[in-house]
């Protein structure tokens, strides 16, 4: 993933397609497929038998009718939930879909932005797993593990440092956007939009890295971070930034 000049960012859908279907669903997945986006950005953590779950929140409150830690449930328990009736009566019965269906669904089809969410418990094994589970899957080009904690990307670069990785960074983190995340192997850097300048872009893209940014949406953003030259944006609604990018109506 070294640098390479494109005419425009590629378009990842923020957790699927999350403006027009439920988050983190197999429904958002394959609708962004639909509506052509490059890629994918999605969370997984480990259930209670630790099995590979895709969901953002460490509880299952906000996005299904149940309640409950999600480390604390096995997938069986999780499987049961509705993820989808929130969102609309359309989508009534979606499930909280495992990595495993997502890389079935869409894997080979566009790229897959693996957040890796072991935030209450760093030294588990979700790495390790994940890193795992796209080997079998073959999708080891294809697929960019990210997260907020640098020490996952230091253990994915031993386990396998075939597959890309991306640093995050929280909004303002001057730390992590300057010396200090320059300790850590990554490859692209993934900064809050309002964080990234045109000078960061160039600075990443002079050192071989790229830039990936969240979560864009309002058009003067995205045309703002195309003319800042990232290589990669991502979106809740990756039809309508695709078309601003483009300048279609």
């Amino acid at each position: 993933m070294e640098y390479e000049e494109k005419p425009f960012p590629l378009i990842y859908a923020h957790r699927g397609a999350s403006a027009l279907a439920p988050e983190n669903t197999l429904a958002a997945f394959l609708l962004a497929l639909q509506a052509g986006a490059d890629g994918i950005e999605l969370d997984v953590m480990l259930s209670r038998d630790k099995e590979l779950v895709v969901i953002h929140d460490s509880t299952v409150d906000r996005t299904t009718n149940g309640s409950g830690k999600v480390a604390e449930m096995p997938l069986a328990a999780l499987r049961e939930l509705d993820a989808g009736a929130h969102f609309g009566e359309n989508f009534r019965g979606e499930k909280l879909p495992t990595l495993t269906e997502v890389f079935e669904a869409v894997g080979g089809k566009m790229r897959i932005n693996v957040e890796l969410k072991n935030y209450a418990r760093p030294l588990d094994d979700l790495t390790a797993r994940v890193i795992s589970l796209t080997e079998r899957f073959h999708l080891e080009d294809s697929v960019l593990l990210s997260s907020f904690n640098p020490i996952n990307l230091s253990k994915a670069a031993k386990i396998n440092p075939r597959i890309q990785r991306g640093l995050l960074v929280s909004p303002g983190d001057r730390r992590m956007l300057g010396g200090m995340g320059r300790l850590f192997p990554y490859h692209a850097l993934h900064p809050y939009y309002k964080d990234v300048t045109r000078e960061m872009t160039a600075r990443l893209h002079a050192r071989g890295k790229q830039l990936n940014t969240w979560t864009v949406d309002e058009p003067q953003a995205l045309l703002r971070m195309r003319s800042f030259g990232v290589d990669g944006i991502i979106c809740n609604n990756p039809a309508a930034a695709r078309a601003v990018l483009e300048g279609r109506p």
